[in-house]
């Protein structure tokens, strides 16, 4: 069994939307079977009728349209934990998760994506609906080993002076690619994107987002970093449109990477589309290795090369997680392992 051979219309490396990224080895592989990975949790199941604009939605529902749906009715004293685990080697599984977290509630998710299998992928849908005075802090880790992929398709929805913030972390050396949508349609939105690409070997990972302001005072801020080492990958494209209806909107764009040896390579692309003057917008990208006078000082003081390393790559790396405003999220990701709890 081929994606490829799905009669559908597949994601082509040269669209301009998927430029820079390689689909051939994971659509043109055969796959023993398909599954559906479900999840732990008793969830009630819905059809997913709905027409997406995202390709890589497509595939998924393409193998199956059923999305679980997950209420969060009532405020979450600690995060909830949803742990996708791969079971079996060149299989295709797929997943549909609807979240929605009801008026006036705040929660937490971490989400986790895990496989040291050989050849399989995980097609995960995830939709997440907030309603009008809630709030939601959305955490997803990849974390497959190499000859695995993930293609993970997220879609916002957001009422009236919600809240959204999603943190993304990439620390498997698979295949991975992130499709991040929202089109604000309400008042005073806040939405958030914060990534951290933390890859070697020979990992490969790709971000495309896209947020459109349709309606009046809404903020978004999205800022990647992108740590790289050995011969890993990583793209980061990034569209924000502010339409003729988003006035005074607030739209934000920062991509910084750190290449840490000559055969990493990264591709970053912010791109702002404004048609009105009454709003505020940023965009800005930088690569580049440590700075060698940080690691001059710190050396000079009596550290080691190699601490100075340490403690310079973690700076730029902690500026992510530091974001997340939820304490007990930042100490699932500190004390981060897979064996303490899969």
């Amino acid at each position: 069994m081929q994606i490829a051979n799905l009669n559908i219309n597949l994601p082509q490396k040269k669209e301009e939307e998927f430029l820079k990224i390689d689909f051939s080895s994971l659509f043109d592989f055969d796959f023993k079977e398909h599954k559906t990975l479900d999840f732990a949790l008793d969830l009630e199941s819905i059809k997913d009728d709905e027409v997406y604009d995202s390709k890589l939605f497509s595939i998924a529902n393409s193998f199956d349209n059923s999305k679980r749906v997950l209420t969060i009715s009532e405020n979450l004293e600690k995060p909830l934990i949803i742990v996708n685990k791969l079971k079996n080697s060149e299989t295709l599984y797929t997943n549909n998760l609807l979240i929605n977290v009801k008026e006036g509630v705040k929660a937490s998710v971490i989400e986790v994506f895990t496989s040291n299998l050989n050849n399989s992928t995980i097609l995960a849908n995830r939709t997440i609906e907030v309603e009008k005075n809630s709030s939601l802090e959305y955490v997803k880790i990849q974390d497959i080993t190499i000859s695995n992929s993930l293609i993970f398709s997220c879609k916002a929805k957001q009422d009236d002076k919600s809240n959204l913030e999603i943190s993304n972390f990439e620390f498997g050396d698979g295949f991975c690619v992130n499709s991040f949508e929202n089109k604000i349609d309400s008042l005073e939105v806040n939405y958030e994107l914060n990534g951290l690409n933390k890859l070697r070997n020979s990992a490969n990972s790709s971000t495309l987002v896209k947020t459109t302001h349709n309606n009046q005072n809404s903020r978004s801020n999205i800022n990647y970093k992108n740590s790289l080492l050995d011969k890993s990958r990583a793209v980061v494209k990034i569209r924000s449109i502010v339409t003729q209806t988003g006035l005074y909107s607030k739209a934000f764009q920062n991509c910084n990477s750190i290449l840490l040896s000559d055969d990493a390579v990264i591709f970053a692309q912010p791109f702002l589309e404004i048609f009105i003057d009454e709003l505020e917008a940023s965009h800005g990208t930088t690569t580049g290795t440590l700075n060698k006078e940080q690691l001059l000082y710190l050396q000079a003081r009596g550290i080691s090369k190699e601490k100075s390393y340490e403690m310079l790559l973690e700076a730029f790396e902690n500026s992510i997680k530091n974001s997340i405003k939820d304490e007990k999220i930042k100490e699932f990701l500190e004390e981060y392992k897979k064996e303490s709890f899969i």
